[in-house]
């Protein structure tokens, strides 16, 4: 029920018109209750700066109070501008409070303690020391000395009104003052204030449906601080509070069917979403699909190319392979056939050489020369052994060069001369 509720503010946010340059927080159809009455706390300590309370909605519970309290700024030198409610033209819209420079449009809700509606009159800042106007402000003039006092004249009607616009609201605009702040640079609240809200938000004491506008814990010292002497009670309700009973009904009827319209809008959105989800999940597919296709095809091409590659590699190894047995046999061929040919002179020569060898024989016939005893001298003939010499004949032709050897016949003459051997003389030397 509460996911409806939100949905059904966010539904009305977006339906309501701008009503100042604020921004919007949350948007209901029942207005805030009235401001109470309560006093301000004693500052803790110089340099905070007073927030003032204010009523929050908390869906199903309806509205509960956030106790004013002192807070220290998030950079020395800004302001506190507080949020407020609004009337759209159809619904409340809460405008956040924010930190600036200066103050700007806070609806021109007379909050008190020197947010009269229009800026700030508790003080200002001075080298960076905040100075407080005790007229409006609590403070401890022995702990805090930068204190000065004036009289601050509220320009809007004290009726502790506590949003702008719509039936019984307040009815003021920004000033020029306030629409230059509402452009400055500006900063949320700080952690400490947003926890300060969340223990508001869990305080059932708090529910203006329990308090009846008039809660127990109306400000305190600091934020968060629920307990102690720094919380103090509101004194009274600033209105008597009526409880939203028929604008609840109202508000519930509006509720329910904007959270159908929203259910509608949401169911569309859904649908809208799994189509698209449906058409990006196919297109990723065919995508995918094309690219290992691709990687498929990429993946052949380069296997076709390998193997083109390896078949001309085996190729151009068998035609190597047939080229070498080739050149091999070749070289097997003529080496046999040189040795065929070396192996055929060889013999040729050594037929040749030994032929003239057996013509040499007749050289035997200078036998007879033995018998003449001075044949001794003879033996010069033994030259004709150079014949000896045609054992070179391996190279066949100079083997002709041995015919010379019948040349010892020559040696035989010399054997002629004992014929005058038988010359003999006597004794005495005469013949």
């Amino acid at each position: 029920m509460r996911k409806i509720r939100l949905l059904f503010l966010a539904f009305l946010i977006l339906a309501i018109p701008a009503i100042s340059l604020a921004q919007f927080g949350v948007s209901i159809m029942i207005a805030p209750p009235a401001l109470p009455v309560y006093e301000q706390p004693m500052c803790p300590s110089a340099g905070y700066l007073w927030t003032p309370g204010y009523w929050s909605y908390g869906g199903d519970e309806g509205y509960f109070w956030v106790p004013g309290t002192w807070v220290e700024p998030p950079t020395v030198g800004f302001l506190w501008t507080p949020g407020y409610w609004g009337w759209g033209g159809n619904a409340f819209a809460w405008n956040e409070g924010y930190w600036g420079q200066s103050v700007g449009f806070y609806g021109g809700v007379n909050y008190g303690f020197g947010y009269g509606g229009v800026g700030y009159g508790g003080g200002y800042w001075n080298n960076g020391a905040f100075f407080y106007n005790r007229s409006v402000s609590n403070v401890n003039v022995t702990n805090i000395t930068n204190v000065y006092e004036k009289t601050v004249v509220n320009e809007t009607t004290v009726n502790h009104v506590s949003y702008n616009g719509g039936e019984g609201g307040i009815t003021a605009r920004p000033t020029a003052a306030e629409e230059t702040a509402s452009h400055e640079q500006h900063t949320p609240p700080t952690a400490l204030q947003t926890q300060h809200v969340h223990a508001a938000s869990t305080n059932h004491a708090l529910l203006a449906s329990v308090n009846q506008g008039r809660p127990a814990i109306a400000a305190t010292a600091k934020p968060g601080e629920f307990s102690g002497s720094g919380v103090v009670a509101a004194k009274e309700a600033g209105a008597p509070y009526k409880a939203p009973e028929n604008k609840a009904a109202a508000s519930k009827a509006t509720e329910n069917k904007a959270a159908g319209n929203n259910a509608t809008e949401n169911k569309a959105a859904e649908d809208k979403a799994a189509e698209s989800k449906a058409a990006e999940t196919k297109a990723t597919e065919n995508k995918a699909a094309e690219n290992k296709a691709a990687e498929d095809k990429a993946t052949e091409s380069k296997a076709a190319e390998n193997k083109a590659a390896e078949n001309k590699a085996a190729e151009s190894k068998a035609t190597e392979s047939r080229a070498t047995e080739t050149k091999a046999a070749a070289t097997r061929t003529n080496e046999n056939k040189a040795a065929e040919n070396k192996a055929a002179a060889t013999r040729s020569t050594e037929k040749k050489a030994a032929q003239p060898a057996a013509h040499a024989q007749p050289a035997a016939h200078a036998q007879p020369a033995a018998h003449a005893q001075p044949a001794a001298h003879a033996q010069p003939a033994a030259h004709a052994q150079p014949a000896a010499h045609a054992q070179p004949a391996a190279h066949a032709q100079p083997v002709a060069h041995a015919q010379p050897a019948p040349r010892p016949q020559a040696a035989a003459r010399p054997a002629a001369r004992p014929e005058s051997a038988p010359e003999k003389k006597g004794p005495g030397g005469k013949e």
